[in-house]
């Protein structure tokens, strides 16, 4: 993944932290984060970086499913990941089977569920879960996350709706791309995944957040693979993260920082 430069003021702040310093010795981190955090990672990962002199090769994946791509699959292969970014339940499961290393786990974000609609189509009111629940019985397509979001979707917001059996024959998992971007290409006539995996993909709209009695928060963490070679680098990439340095670059792609 090419990774682009941040901005002159995170940079700036970020400098100041003393376990950032710039005679750290240099090294390279393999980092797999989730759509969650990407577009977070894309500008904070360059930042530490400079201000660390630490490397960082970084690759997406989703917290957990069946993909190849997805976090679990990669460790059960034995990809040699440092630090992972995802969902906090998926990343105690993997501590749980020992591919992940216990007591280094950072909670770093909250992010929300929102609905994504192809772009100039109409923008349903989705504020109360009697028009959430209108809107997706009436959609002729609905598309979900094979990850956090769309587990619970799939197993919980339908029947907790009481309109499960009716949807789900017209509801897909995406499993290897944004839901949006299916959105997008008019495949799906709605889609649902985290907001921060909604915003900024061309030819899809925010709709907005579900509602919160039917909202299911998720908590993204950051945590060292159980063979971490490179532990301190780290734990310096994940303080960091968890930092009000990286709060702002956090909410601009719409998540929650946790910091402070």
């Amino acid at each position: 993944m090419s990774l682009r430069t941040g901005r002159r003021g995170f940079l700036l702040g970020a400098a100041s932290l003393p376990f950032l310093a710039r005679g750290a010795r240099a090294s390279e981190l393999f980092v797999v984060s989730s759509g969650a955090m990407f577009e977070a990672f894309r500008t904070l990962g360059p930042i530490f970086t400079r201000i660390s002199g630490i490397g960082i090769r970084a690759e997406g994946g989703s917290s957990m499913g069946a993909s190849p791509t997805a976090i679990p699959q990669r460790l059960a292969r034995g990809e040699p990941i440092d630090v992972m970014l995802m969902a906090a339940e998926g990343f105690d499961a993997m501590a749980e089977k020992g591919f992940a290393m216990p007591g280094s786990r950072v909670d770093i974000c909250r992010s929300l569920i929102g609905m994504a609609v192809k772009e100039g189509a109409p923008k349903p009111d989705i504020s109360t879960v009697e028009e959430l629940r209108a809107v997706l019985l009436a959609a002729k397509s609905i598309g979900y996350s094979s990850s956090a979001s769309g587990v619970y979707i799939e197993t919980e917001m339908y029947r907790r709706l009481g309109i499960h059996d009716e949807v789900m024959p017209k509801s897909r998992k995406i499993l290897t791309e944004r839901v949006a971007a299916v959105v997008a290409r008019g495949e799906v006539e709605i889609g649902f995944q985290q907001v921060s995996e909604i915003l900024g993909i061309p030819g899809a709209s925010f709709v907005g957040t579900i509602p919160d009695a039917v909202q299911r928060p998720t908590i993204f963490s950051g945590g060292l693979s159980a063979k971490t070679q490179n532990a301190e680098a780290g734990r310096r990439l994940l303080a960091f993260l968890a930092s009000r340095d990286a709060a702002e670059e956090l909410r601009r792609t719409g998540l929650e920082p946790l910091a402070g």
